[in-house]
């Protein structure tokens, strides 16, 4: 099968360019938006950052994970890997309480909460935007409003520069350790109102890199120390997508068609000098949506979506370290195959009552089945079916300087499942209130503070895997609250072109937190509610420009203060950890991009810290610290342009000093790699 896709995917490399070179026009130039990572000016009531254009484009990342580091609040847990898993966790609320959004429409995971951001690609993205909270707008889907924080991914939409109706742009990576990534988006201008786009990427390596595994024992002495290759590492992957917009009079409507195909190796954790465990997976993934905004009158605006998405994975793992009962043999095999499917419909309608006071009604549906086939621990499935309604109303008010922005999101589910017991059917309300001020009229500067309640459904995981679930477990219920404000200075004053600061304080505090409790099997857990985490913490973003004749230099900075506390209690008693940092938040991390452009050349350095923080397991103690890591990313870009076409190439450098660090401890990440990008765009 691959072998298919490798032959059909060369082929259209190929010839395309061949094809398409006599309708490309000779002016080439292709327009790309100003740089921007900063917090939005007043109308942001909300906190915000944004990374896009030439910046999104340099920054030396392989996929979205990589990018949403440079973030202020936010945490990736990588395992390691080309193809390892890659979460996002913001301000160390948890993983599933991120809104994870693809050009609007959400990317669901009703099996277990959790989006792979790994799958993303940076190279068809224009934008990537972090909203804490939700986006400072009422004119969105029932779906934006149900997170406590919310990152939305925008793929490029065509663009085309005088009579040219054609865009191609053919690229070619690879790096040092052995990983090869041709890929092609072709934009084609159908009318005046209305173009298309396709796009694809096949991605091969077998993900072998060098590692130093080094460990020591409670007394100080040397337990491990030895250099060696992860191993069960690799991926192979294709990825389509094709899009079509059009333009309506006073309206606009867009429509997707997305397809990922891969199978890759995950490495398991280094324990016990082991380094070859791990597991296999294959996924088909596979969604269709549709967006519709239409200007009705004056004062009414309406907004459709909808979405249908298939999800197929297969998943293989021998577990030859745990000890088992009697009833499983050593190094049984889980080989299991699930199938999810997700419909979704949402409609949005937006009323202006006065010039600055608006309000609006949103109303989705969402349908998700779980299907699976299971081999090795024969267990009984319960083939769940879930039933979402939610009702969000809304309302912003303006007054000179003030602004305030309110919602209720009213949430309905309804569950059927086979053998099990009962299904538990819930019905939520949470309101949010967001608070926006700027006390001087002739300074670029604004106060804001919100206040939000929401909750998540535990998964289907953690409801009906029969070896972990439990149908009476209660929603996690997270209030957040925050105060901060930004500052821009006016252009051209001072020594900056352009300086912008946003700093927020926030505090969360988590109920009824889901967490696995061990029984007398290893390979049965039970969850259940019984976690409280208070979190606090202080965020800044700063963002400077400065153009010295045809230099152009930008800086980017980040840093974040956090502080999550476990006050879990079990049946009324204070467990050990109570009272201790949570895992894997460590209290002090940052970043810093910075960028020079001179002409035809570009050159972006690029550094991430993630101070001391303590593993999964229990206690805040010496022996379960994980040290403070930091990398450093190097990028240099040189564009040459001919009569009918552009040709860029790029030369990258990550972690350039060759640190040995672990973001999930156990699971060691790749030394210095370099990579290579070339790329033709007619």
């Amino acid at each position: 099968m691959y072998n298919l896709k490798k032959t059909f995917l060369a082929a259209f490399l190929v010839f395309v360019p061949f094809l398409l070179h006599s309708q490309a026009a000779t002016d080439s130039s292709r327009v790309l938006k100003e740089v921007i990572l900063k917090g939005k000016p007043y109308q942001e009531v909300i906190p915000v950052q944004s990374l896009s254009g030439v910046l999104l484009q340099n920054l030396a990342s392989h996929n979205v994970a990589d990018a949403l580091r440079y973030f202020a609040g936010t945490q990736i847990k990588d395992y390691g890997g080309v193809g390892g898993l890659k979460t996002v966790d913001v301000r160390n609320m948890g993983t599933h309480h991120v809104g994870v959004f693809y050009d609007g429409i959400q990317l669901g995971n009703a099996q277990n909460g959790v989006t792979d951001l790994g799958k993303y690609s940076l190279d068809d993205m224009e934008s990537l935007t972090m909203y804490n909270g939700q986006k400072s707008e009422i004119f969105q889907s029932a779906k934006d409003f149900a997170s406590a924080s919310a990152i939305y991914m925008k793929t490029k939409r065509p663009v085309f520069s005088g009579s040219k109706k054609t865009n191609l742009l053919v690229r070619y990576k690879t790096m040092s350790i052995n990983y090869h990534d041709p890929s092609f988006r072709w934009e084609q201008k159908l009318s005046d109102k209305v173009s298309m786009s396709v796009s694809s990427e096949y991605i091969k390596s077998n993900g072998q890199y060098k590692f130093r595994y080094k460990r020591k024992n409670q007394d100080g002495s040397t337990a491990y120390d030895t250099t060696s290759t992860r191993w069960n590492s690799d991926i192979e992957a294709l990825r389509f997508e094709s899009g079509v917009y059009g333009q309506l009079n006073k309206g606009s409507w867009d429509a997707k068609v997305y397809y990922y195909d891969s199978e890759r190796g995950a490495p398991g954790a280094i324990v016990e000098n082991k380094f070859s465990d791990g597991f296999r997976q294959f996924d088909k993934n596979f969604f269709a949506q549709a967006n519709l905004v239409k200007d009705v009158s004056e004062k009414y605006k309406l907004q459709l979506k909808g979405k249908f998405a298939y999800d197929y994975t297969h998943y293989i793992a021998r577990d030859t370290t745990t000890v088992l009962d009697e009833t499983v043999t050593e190094g049984a095999q889980s080989d299991d195959s699930y199938f999810q499917q997700e419909t979704y419909f949402s409609a949005v309608n937006m009323y202006s009552i006065l010039p600055t006071w608006d309000v609006s009604l949103s109303t989705d549906f969402q349908y998700n089945k779980l299907n699976a086939t299971r081999r090795g621990i024969q267990t009984q499935f319960s083939f769940p079916q879930r039933y979402t309604a939610l009702v969000s109303l809304a309302s912003s008010y303006r007054y000179e300087g003030f602004k305030v922005l309110g919602n209720v999101l009213a949430t309905r589910v309804i569950e059927e499942v086979k053998y099990n017991a009962k299904a538990p059917n819930k019905t939520e309300f949470t309101p949010a209130l967001f608070l926006g001020y700027t006390p001087f009229k002739k300074y670029d500067f604004n106060l804001r503070a919100f206040a939000k309640r929401i909750f998540r459904m535990p998964t289907f995981n953690d409801l009906y895997y029969t070896m972990v679930g439990s149908s009476t477990l209660r929603p996690e219920y997270m209030n957040q609250y925050d105060v901060g404000f930004t500052y821009n200075i006016p252009a051209g004053k001072y020594f900056f072109d352009k300086f912008s600061i946003q700093a927020d304080a926030y505090y969360t505090n988590t109920k009824d937190k889901i967490v696995a409790a061990p029984t007398g099997n290893l390979f049965r857990w039970m969850m259940t509610n019984m976690g409280q985490v208070k979190g606090k913490g202080v965020e800044t973003v700063v963002n400077m420009g400065k153009n010295i004749d045809k230099i152009n230099l930008s800086a980017n900075l980040t840093y974040t203060y956090s502080q999550s506390q476990d006050f879990t209690k079990f049946a009324g008693l204070e467990l050990s950890s109570y009272g201790d940092q949570i895992p894997y938040t460590p209290w002090h991390s940052g970043s810093g991009i910075l960028n020079a452009g001179y002409e035809f050349w570009n050159f972006n350095y690029s550094f991430i810290y993630v101070g001391k923080r303590y593993n999964g397991n229990v206690n805040n103690i010496k022996v379960n610290e994980v040290q403070p890591w930091y990398t450093h990313d190097l990028a240099v870009q040189k564009s040459f342009t001919f009569n009918t076409f552009k040709l860029n190439g790029s030369v990258e450098v990550n972690n350039a000093f060759n640190q040995n660090y672990e973001v999930i401890y156990n699971y060691p990440m790749p030394g210095r790699t370099f990579k290579f990008i070339i790329s033709i765009e007619l």
